[in-house]
């Protein structure tokens, strides 16, 4: 036999019987505790009466009252001798000892209500009245015990009951006054030992009359995933938004750290309120990094389980946040799986250039370019081509619900708005006036065609960051931190405060959120980082493009700028070509162009650079390189010892094909 495993086992049974007993006691401590506070409030009430100059002022009342008694009890006397010595009731020495005895029982009476006054201001220790008490009924119960007993049997009840009253006395107040002692798993670190510690009923019943909080007694404090969560009873005047709005003197009672993040909320009764101090999160040891294997967009920091908002056609989703809380990130993960899935892809409209940047090499993105007048001319171009393919898909479709049919053109589509306050600007702009309306549309009908979008923007009100059609037909608000009051009911409705969705109070946490979806509560979520280096290694992919969008029309040596149908005309100005009409049925149709043919065109229109070449094209700089390097290999190119590109001629004034 193993004696150190035997030894364990006991050791084991005796902790976990020991916690029992020390958590059973700790959850009946709240039932005492205000008795225990009102005889300590006594005791110490006592204590502070019973000074040196009260005593003297007790001892000279007791003084005056022994000589009033003597005094009467003479003047009684000699009254007594007067009625001996004469029969007449009106004699001068009768009446003179009545006068003197009336005196003196008026003199007794003011001295004794002197003493009486004297003891208040000193009065006995509240012990030893509590002794004083208890011998009333323990002397009596003794003497019954005795008197109704016989030889044959002891009759012990009156004294069993005093007994059980003195013990009932001391054991209230030991449990009353019992400092929680609440056993729990090892790890909890010492800022929450002191926490659970001040929460306890017996110390926050003696400390909160000092704070301004009478009429609050707190119930036996838990350590849970997302840090302590404690109870608090509430009397009298006040309500879990009272105790809310007095946070300050909370943190103060409990002696928190200025970091530590609270929350008071509604309780389970309209007369309880809830107290939760963040020492912890759910997400604490998950790492934030997204890999294939993280699903969903996050991880809730209260219960710990993953927080998924799914790719589906219609699921419009409003991502608000101010600047640096990760808004640009946030919409990654879901970027991801679109990517990754087989009927999804992604467009990606990115005013602000960066996140565009990232993505060009395998989604179809707008907003790259170096130029903001161009940005804006392709952004809106693209707009058009979504409202377009929405035409597209709407005369093909054979149902109520948008099935991909394996061809890249029909699969499902994400459309990313990165900044939607800029398109709201840009609607400003006589040349794009109709964009917010192309948008609505596409809000409003897009959803049964295979349509997802996702709206992040800092300015979420519908006055300069979401359009009011936009915002109605939203089916997921999902914020990071924003500013009080217009920004968090422009995001979760008129009664966003009342019902605790309070973005402003995640404490500028980036990629710290709270999501209204479906069911979900208020509780914050930690969101996936998917870093710059996961998109950067994502293999390059042909991006998809509407097949409702023709090419546009050029002049000879023009080059293809794609769909867009951008044409450049001068420095700082472009225009949007119509699309192509139709060809007729009977007519091939035309192969479409390479970045090869894409890249030489535009060598032959003047391009002497890379990048010039990766401006005109749309292509991004590596994919221009790749391309030039094979034109030079195959000779249809030639790179000049500075660098500048043109075409090879094989005759003067003849173009190679």
């Amino acid at each position: 036999m193993d004696s150190k495993e035997v030894w364990s086992k006991i050791t084991a049974g005796t902790k976990s019987a020991g916690e029992k007993i020390t958590n059973t006691l700790d959850s009946l401590a709240p039932t005492v505790a205000p008795f225990a506070a009102r005889w300590d409030a006594e005791a110490d009430r006592r204590m502070a009466l019973r000074t040196p100059e009260n005593l003297k002022s007790l001892m000279d009342a007791q003084k005056a009252h022994t000589s009033a008694r003597s005094t009467a009890a003479t003047a009684r006397t000699q009254r007594a001798a007067a009625r001996k010595g004469s029969v007449n009731p009106l004699s001068t020495a009768r009446r003179a000892a009545r006068t003197a005895e009336k005196a003196a029982r008026q003199h007794r009476a003011e001295a004794r209500t002197a003493l009486k006054a004297a003891k208040k201001s000193y009065p006995t220790t509240l012990r030893a009245r509590a002794i004083q008490a208890h011998a009333v009924h323990v002397v009596p119960g003794a003497g019954a015990s005795w008197l109704t007993s016989t030889a044959d049997q002891w009759t012990v009840w009156p004294v069993s009951v005093s007994a059980g009253l003195i013990a009932l006395n001391a054991g209230a107040l030991w449990l009353g006054r019992r400092e929680a002692r609440v056993q729990h798993a090892d790890g909890l670190s010492a800022e929450e030992r002191r926490l659970m510690e001040r929460l306890a009923p017996s110390h926050w019943v003696q400390h909160a009359d000092e704070r301004g909080l009478s009429g609050t007694l707190t119930e036996n404090p838990e350590i849970t995933a997302a840090g302590i969560v404690c109870g608090v009873r509430l009397d009298g005047k006040w309500s879990a938004k009272a105790l809310a709005a007095q946070g300050d003197q909370v943190r103060a009672l409990l002696g928190m750290k200025a970091e530590t993040r609270m929350q008071i909320s509604r309780g389970s009764h309209g007369d309880r309120a809830l107290i939760v101090i963040r020492t912890r999160s759910a997400s604490d040891g998950v790492s934030m990094i997204w890999t294939p294997d993280h699903t969903g967009i996050g991880v809730d920091e209260v219960t710990g389980e993953f927080v998924d908002l799914p790719l589906k056609p219609g699921t419009h989703i409003l991502l608000a946040g101010r600047t640096g809380m990760g808004k640009s990130v946030s919409w990654r993960s879901l970027a991801m799986r679109a990517v990754m899935a087989d009927d999804w892809t992604a467009v990606v409209i990115d005013p602000k250039r960066q996140e565009a940047i990232g993505w060009q090499h395998c989604l179809r993105t707008v907003g790259q370019e170096t130029d903001r007048e161009e940005r804006m001319a392709r952004i809106y171009a693209m707009v058009k081509e979504l409202t377009r393919e929405m035409h597209r898909r709407q005369g093909m479709a054979t149902g109520s619900t948008w099935v991909p049919d394996g061809r890249p053109e029909n699969c499902n589509l994400l459309a990313i708005i990165e900044e939607g306050a800029a398109l709201v600007r840009m609607s400003k702009d006589k040349r794009y006036k109709d964009v917010l309306d192309l948008l609505e549309e596409l809000w409003a009908e897009a959803r049964s065609v295979g349509f997802q979008f996702i709206w992040a923007t800092q300015f979420p009100t519908k006055a300069v960051g979401v359009p009011a059609a936009v915002k109605e037909n939203m089916s997921a608000f999902l914020s990071l931190t924003v500013n009080p009051g217009e920004a968090e009911r422009a995001i979760f409705g008129e009664t966003a405060q009342q019902e605790g969705w309070l973005p402003s109070r995640l404490d500028g946490v980036p990629g710290r959120a709270m999501l209204q979806y479906q069911k979900r509560g208020t509780d914050p979520l930690r969101l996936w980082l998917v870093t710059d280096g996961t998109i950067a290694g994502l293999p390059k992919a042909e991006p998809w493009r509407s097949p409702a969008t023709g090419a546009p029309a050029r002049s000879a040596g023009e080059p293809d700028l794609g769909p867009l149908g951008l044409r450049l005309v001068k420095a700082g100005d472009y225009t949007i070509a119509p699309p192509a009409t139709a060809e007729p049925a009977a007519a091939v149709p035309a192969q479409a162009p390479t970045n090869r043919d894409k890249v030489r065109a535009a060598i032959g229109s003047g391009a002497k650079t890379v990048s010039d070449v990766a401006l005109i094209t749309g292509l991004n700089k590596g994919s221009v390189s790749k391309a030039v390097r094979s034109l030079v290999d195959a000779g249809q190119i030639v790179k000049a010892e500075d660098g500048a590109l043109s075409v090879a001629t094989t005759q003067a004034g003849e173009v190679s094909a």
